[in-house]
């Protein structure tokens, strides 16, 4: 059996393997959906935009379920203070995503273009809506939500849905939904042609510019205006810890720490702005497939940058920063985590594996005469 550090860590990198994972797989469906009323022109190049995404969308949607089942398992004190606090963020999330399937499955249902404008409308919001609360999600992690911890390590959540529009948090905001509109547009110029694939190549520039220029700025406003959080009391990392017992420091620029005790991070954010520069080049120079590879890793950079800025906190408490919520006090037991890890183990490369698989065989270029050749059949 594994020690219980090193489980812990295992964890908490397959937490942030996840979100990547969903971020990565699900964030160009929902860049495509935001961009499916402004690029797709015609009925057909529309469609040609939902197949292009059509056989995998619902297997890239699953990533969010194994993220909440895992944080369910792993991470039970996060997942209960999270999702009770943020109880109604989650329904508005929940709900802009019930848009996908049905809009989906019924777009092409009636050819009456009012009926499909009004489902064109319905999948533009939900890639929208889901963006926007994940980013505002995010940057309410990173300012701190307001919570505390009583004794019998109940929670109780002081805000409300409306408090999480914060200053910082919208500009989370406009981050990622820029970068999910550029990581959808990448995709979009691989798997399209002719004129949709130029719409997608003119996305991909102004939409890496609003990202450069959001991410810049985030981090400077992290490092000179934000409150971050420090543990500063000692930590048995190797037992099951009373998170109560911790004493944590909350002060301007301590996010960034963890840059001066583990240099490399910075790898994190620069390659998050050179990979985003990288996606352009190449997207320009027409190496369609490699341009989406990178913006790929610039989405897995930013998630990274996040979460080791943040390191070792899941969770800080901004109005009591002792229940702030960490990976050695946050966790299940260690014989939950080491059942857990096998179970991983065991089921995570036969999921990869398929994934690969699935990709492989749909792989190619969408059509507006694969459109009109399979009119009753496609999307």
């Amino acid at each position: 059996m594994l020690d219980f550090e090193t489980l812990r860590l295992i964890w908490w990198a397959l937490l942030v393997f996840l979100i990547c994972g969903f971020i990565v797989m699900d964030g160009f469906d929902l860049g495509i959906g935001m961009l499916l009323p402004f690029l797709g022109k015609t009925d057909d190049e529309r469609r040609v935009m939902l197949n292009a995404i059509g056989p995998t969308w619902e297997g890239n949607q699953t990533w969010l379920v194994t993220l909440g089942g895992i944080s369910f398992g792993a991470w039970s004190l996060v997942y209960a203070t999270f999702f009770s606090g943020l109880y109604t963020g989650m329904l508005v999330l929940l709900f802009g995503l019930f848009l996908r399937p049905v809009g989906f499955d019924y777009r092409s249902k009636l050819p009456n273009p009012r009926w499909r404008s009004a489902w064109d409308w319905a999948l533009f919001a939900g890639g929208l809506v889901p963006a926007v609360v994940l980013s505002l999600g995010a940057g309410n992690l990173i300012i701190g939500l307001p919570f505390q911890i009583d004794s019998d390590l109940r929670s109780n959540y002081t805000g409300s849905f409306w408090d999480l529009f914060q200053p910082f948090a919208l500009l989370c905001v406009v981050i990622g939904v820029a970068l999910l509109c550029l990581h959808g547009a990448v995709f979009l110029h691989w798997r399209t042609e002719a004129t949709l694939a130029k719409r997608a190549r003119r996305v991909i520039l102004w939409s890496s510019l609003v990202f450069i220029v959001g991410f810049i700025v985030a981090g400077v406003w992290v490092a000179v205006g934000l409150d971050g959080y420090r543990v500063t009391s000692p930590i048995d990392t190797h037992i099951v810890a009373n998170l109560l017992s911790k004493t944590v420091t909350k002060a301007s620029g301590l996010w960034l720490a963890n840059y001066s005790t583990y240099p490399w991070l910075l790898l994190s954010p620069l390659l998050a702005i050179i990979g985003t520069g990288l996606v352009v080049f190449l997207s320009a120079k027409r190496h369609t497939g490699w341009a989406f590879l990178t913006s790929c890793l610039v989405v897995v950079c930013v998630i990274v940058t996040a979460a080791g800025s943040m390191f070792p906190f899941l969770m800080p408490s901004s109005i009591s920063p002792t229940s702030s919520l960490t990976v050695w006090d946050a966790s299940a037991s260690r014989y939950t985590l080491n059942i857990l890890f096998f179970a991983t183990v065991l089921m995570m490369p036969i999921v990869m594996a398929y994934t690969t698989w699935v990709y492989r065989v749909m792989r190619g270029k969408v059509t507006v005469e694969d459109i009109q050749n399979n009119k009753n059949v496609l999307y």
